[in-house]
């Protein structure tokens, strides 16, 4: 069993919104996306190698975003399909629209995704950026409303995991204490105006502070642009400079420094299930690699990954170290 030759990240790591897709550079432009270095186009002719009973499968090329998060779920994918008999290159990027568009050319076979994140970002691509949304609370309508725009980029999506990684707000343990909140309802109904800490792109979102205005009725004075769950965010809650910060559903690092999630009771947060997306020619040279990865996918839960972003960012441990010790606990290596 081997460990993963993984993070060539050629950029720096960036806080983002898991449904927020901006722009950035190539993979040919990405140190870590030397196409001189990748597999071709030709999905079939990885597969050959396989052949005859061997145990070597031939390349994949494995890509995603790299924030924590992605950087443990791609090394999982890394691990897991290693020890499935593939040769995987793994190359990191900044943003979304990098590697699907890679991934629809054939350049990228594997990426670990999320529900609404792909479903949105492929909605605006295909019809607009001024496109109805499709997707909801809900995973299985959202991954409905997926499928057919999946299809026409010659991505196939697998199955969907239990966990889920969606934007939040949080307050101050205090603050939670002293004026009884568990849920964003609760903080509306305090009728005081709110300072939110969140990424600049959070004014208007349905998911951000539209939907906390318009769904939650909360007034919110200003969004202060400090970014997605970043230090300053968090900070600025805990000095009382803001009442509320935004972070995602997962992070790990909240308890530690006083600081509670409000449950998002009216479900603004349109489903952000961690799902594996495939190129539809590769999968169909290489159908037992849908095995493999809906195995990985069968075992997550919301509470492992926000131990395991954790371990990496609390502990300062590798994620190929917290992948390979999670997927041995679960059997699966």
């Amino acid at each position: 069993m081997r460990l993963p030759r993984f993070l060539v990240l050629g950029a720096a790591l960036t806080a983002l919104s898991v449904s927020a897709a901006c722009g950035g550079e190539s993979l040919e432009e990405s140190p870590q996306a030397d196409p001189d270095s990748s597999p071709s186009g030709d999905n079939g002719s990885k597969s050959e190698e396989g052949d005859g009973g061997s145990d070597d499968k031939g390349e994949l090329v494995l890509s995603g975003q790299s924030f924590t998060e992605m950087q443990v779920m791609a090394a999982m994918y890394e691990l897991a399909l290693e020890d499935a008999g593939y040769d995987v290159t793994p190359k990191l990027v900044e943003t979304r629209d990098v590697y699907l568009a890679q991934m629809s050319d054939g350049a990228v076979d594997v990426v670990p995704e999320y529900v609404a994140g792909i479903a949105d970002y492929l909605n605006t691509e295909q019809n607009g950026p001024d496109a109805e949304p499709i997707t909801s609370n809900d995973p299985q309508e959202s991954l409905q409303a997926l499928e057919p725009l999946a299809e026409k980029a010659g991505i196939t999506m697998l199955e969907p995991s239990e966990a889920t990684d969606q934007n939040a707000f949080f307050v101050t343990e205090d603050f939670a204490a002293e004026n009884d909140l568990t849920t964003l309802s609760d903080l509306a109904a305090l009728g005081d105006p709110i300072k939110l800490a969140a990424a600049p792109d959070c004014v208007g979102r349905d998911d951000c502070e539209k939907g906390l205005e318009q769904v939650y009725g909360l007034d919110i004075s200003e969004v202060v642009p400090l970014g997605f769950a970043t230090a300053q965010t968090k900070d600025a809650v805990i000095e009382g400079e803001v009442e509320l910060g935004q972070t995602g559903t997962t992070d790990g690092t909240l308890a530690a420094q006083g600081l509670v999630l409000l449950e998002d009771d009216k479900g603004i947060q349109p489903a952000q299930n961690l799902i594996p997306a495939v190129n539809s020619e590769f999968l169909n040279a290489n159908p037992d690699v849908a095995d493999t990865l809906n195995e990985v996918s069968a075992t997550l839960t919301t509470e492992d990954l926000a131990k395991m972003n954790a371990q990496v960012d609390v502990n300062r441990e590798k994620p190929e170290d917290v992948a390979q010790a999670y997927l041995e606990e679960k059997g699966l290596l």
